[in-house]
């Protein structure tokens, strides 16, 4: 009898959840594998993504906005990217473009880079100046909102177009007076030039400057979200587990991206992890409403830059571009 018994038990099991095939999600990054991607390789490396019944692959990425574009497209069902933008493309294809369910970035990336020695310590010192701009990217098409939020006389700058991977030494070598760049990529180029990002340059920040708008979080298809809503609760509760881990310990990110590229300079990943930690994540907001969720006030008024920026009429709903309704306890999401 007792055999009879365990039998069945088994074959329950076995037809139960557990047994069922893991949901497939393609995941894609917003660039190229660094220590501010580690929550998700960290959730999968420990079994949170498999623990929500979720296969969960991950891609590098081509850049925050390229991540909305990806999803759209049905390449990919869920990755890490820019919400502004989510705001230019929910502005005319509101079916289609993804939801952030999950806020990382509370402060944007975006900053001015100047030489500690320099006369610019905010932006409307730039006047008259020399700027060095990559073309195309998004530091660079908020720079103009960013003026118009300080009082500085676009006219009044000199914008160079220069490429992304020579920023910095167009900066060392005077060539411009000052760059856009994106903050956490900028602070390691500068370690790997050999000089102290935190002594011999000054960042200013667009969200500290004038420009109040979110930035980089993890979104999902609308497929995803309308389908599957218990899978994206799976893929925030997995997501959030390893951030507040890293959040507790940096060290444990940056071995995380170490097992997946072992050429990383784990060091200097952690170093990039500390950086982003307090500039990008930890703020005021953020102490109150803890990790992975955002004002609908300030968001509003996100999405009221971004349809100043790109001029489209009908400015969407914040409702419609993020969503609380798959954020864990604020208890688990407390820093």
């Amino acid at each position: 009898m007792r055999r009879l018994i365990a039998a069945a038990l088994s074959a329950l099991v076995l037809s139960g959840p557990a047994a069922a095939e893991d949901l497939s999600i393609r995941f894609t990054l917003d660039w190229k594998l660094q220590g501010i991607h580690s929550w998700f390789y960290l959730a999968k490396q420990k079994g949170y993504f498999a623990a929500e019944g979720l296969d969960v692959t991950i891609d590098q990425g081509e850049g925050s906005a390229a991540t909305v574009t990806r999803i759209m497209t049905g390449a990919y069902d869920a990755g890490f990217g820019d919400m502004n933008a989510i705001v230019q493309n929910a502005a005319v294809r509101p079916d289609e473009a993804p939801v952030m369910v999950y806020q990382i970035y509370n402060q944007p990336p975006f900053s001015i880079l100047a030489k500690s020695s320099s006369k610019v310590t905010g932006p409307t010192d730039l006047a008259g100046l020399k700027v060095g701009a990559p073309p195309g990217s998004a530091v660079t098409k908020l720079f103009s909102a960013l003026a118009a939020a300080s009082g500085l006389d676009m006219a009044s700058v000199e914008i160079i177009h220069v490429k992304p991977n020579i920023q910095e030494q167009m900066l060392i070598q005077d060539n411009v007076d000052a760059s856009l760049v994106f903050n956490v990529t900028s602070y390691l180029n500068i370690l790997g030039l050999g000089m102290n990002p935190d002594e011999d340059f000054r960042f200013i920040g667009y969200g500290e400057s004038g420009l109040d708008i979110y930035s980089n979080g993890v979104m999902v298809s609308r497929k995803l979200y309308t389908e599957h809503p218990e899978a994206v609760a799976g893929l925030v509760r997995a997501i959030n587990k390893a951030v507040m881990e890293v959040i507790a310990d940096p060290a444990i990110g940056a071995a995380a991206v170490k097992a997946v590229e072992p050429l990383i300079n784990e060091g200097l990943e952690e170093k990039r992890l500390d950086f982003a930690l307090a500039y990008l994540i930890r703020s005021p907001e953020t102490e109150a409403l803890g990790v992975g969720a955002v004002d609908m006030d300030r968001l509003a008024r996100t999405i009221g830059v971004i349809q100043g920026i790109y001029g489209f009429e009908t400015a969407p709903d914040a409702a419609t571009i993020f969503t609380p309704e798959f954020l864990p306890p604020l208890d688990e999401r407390k820093l």
